[in-house]
């Protein structure tokens, strides 16, 4: 797939909170931090494949302190940049890289300022890092470390690989902590303000959540079974969709998003003919014990049309981008010519206060994006064109006090 130019604008008009009250109008402007071309250069982004036998493969963001990481899962390798574009160190894979020209290898009482060191890396993406500055990227085994379990049937291929603030390799972690089994399929990884690490698996039937220490010891596991996803009391012959799980960064809490779908019944016949968006919610959990505290309803984006002279009304669900150290949950919809944005409170007695906007973005730029929620609340994108990569991000830890 041919990667095309992206250009953001950003004219996010946001409301003040209240019952659904319009406020004072406002605008966030996105912040151009830098540029980096497309290629397999130390400073470059491969994002797409020069080698034929390998697939397309994703790049992954995070920022913590005002420092960008980035992983590469086609270039195989992660760097570490300053806001200001300067590359402070790479961890890469000498197979799949050149050598650096720009960066030294790191040495016991060197004195390099900017640095490489070289770790076989295969594809990594999901990518975290703790208040240490300690990086945590998933990577996936070779063939012919692959194994099935026995129960599921389900394919244990991935790994999480941990490093220390120069890049430095300290140990991977498996199911059981360091030195542990692999993972089956990872959907994301999260740090907390303990420094300890959360890594969220996808089965076929249900989801686990792998909890470990800041030195990599296992702690606990939540199981969540597909057929055990709650109900409010006040739905009925709903269909729950479990979409996402996300980490409190404060307590051992889990916010998860469920989608309801109702059945829809022909009027002559009674017989079903089909589902629609009911409702949205994030159900609160206390991971530890496994106990559903609470759950607080989430809006629809709603979009409406002229057809035939009638005026159409759609309902569907966001998705979450993030949440924050004090519980406000960034959902986002993709629309005609960028994504239409909500950022609501989670907390117990502040639950539904929003606010609302949206990001312009030009359909053709649309091709490639990945964003990442800092626990202050700083959005930063990677947005993919042709032949660049464009780093920015958006302030809306001062603009949303969050």
């Amino acid at each position: 797939m041919k990667l095309r130019h992206i250009c953001i604008v950003l004219f996010c008009s946001l409301l003040a909170f209240g019952c659904g009250q319009f406020g004072q109008v406002r605008s966030v402007q996105r912040e151009d931090l830098f540029t980096l071309d497309i290629g397999k250069m130390e400073d470059q982004l491969a994002l797409f494949s020069f080698d034929r036998n390998r697939g397309m493969r994703r790049a992954d963001i995070a920022m913590r302190d005002g420092l960008i990481y980035i992983s590469d899962g086609n270039g195989g390798k992660i760097l570490r940049f300053n806001s200001y574009g300067d590359l402070l160190f790479m961890i890469y894979n000498e197979e799949t890289n050149p050598p650096p020209l720009t960066l030294r290898p790191l040495e016991e009482g060197s004195l390099v300022t900017r640095w490489a060191i070289s770790h076989p890396l295969r594809e990594p993406t999901q990518i975290t890092v703790d208040s240490r500055n300690h990086i945590f990227v998933r990577d996936r085994l070779p063939y012919e470390r692959h194994s099935v379990d026995p129960l599921t049937g389900v394919l244990l291929d991935n790994v999480i690989l941990h490093f220390d603030a120069d890049g430095r390799f300290i140990d991977y972690l498996g199911r059981e902590g360091i030195g542990g089994t692999p993972f089956p399929r990872i959907e994301n990884i999260f740090t907390t303000l303990r420094d300890e690490l959360v890594v969220v698996c996808r089965l076929p039937g249900g989801w686990n959540v792998y909890w470990y220490d800041a030195q990599g010891f296992f702690l606990f596991v939540v199981h969540l079974e597909n057929d055990a996803i709650p109900i409010p009391l006040d739905r009925d012959d709903v269909v729950p969709s479990l979409d996402m799980i996300s980490v409190g960064h404060n307590a051992r809490r889990l916010y998860i998003k469920v989608d309801y779908y109702r059945h829809i019944h022909d009027e002559t016949t009674g017989a079903r003919t089909g589902i629609e968006p009911d409702s949205s919610v994030i159900w609160v959990m206390d991971a530890e014990g496994g106990i559903w505290e609470r759950y607080v309803e989430l809006p629809f984006f709603e979009h409406t049309a002229l057809s035939q002279n009638r005026r159409l009304i759609s309902r569907m669900p966001y998705s979450v981008i993030g949440i924050t150290r004090s519980e406000r949950v960034f959902l986002a919809f993709p629309l005609e010519g960028g994504y239409s944005i909500r950022v609501m409170s989670l907390a117990a007695g502040a639950a539904g206060e929003q606010r609302r906007g949206f990001i312009e973005i030009d359909n053709a730029d649309m091709q490639f994006n990945a964003f990442s929620l800092s626990p202050d609340g700083i959005l930063s994108g990677l947005l993919a064109g042709d032949w660049q990569v464009r780093l920015v991000w958006w302030r809306t830890d001062r603009f949303f006090g969050v």
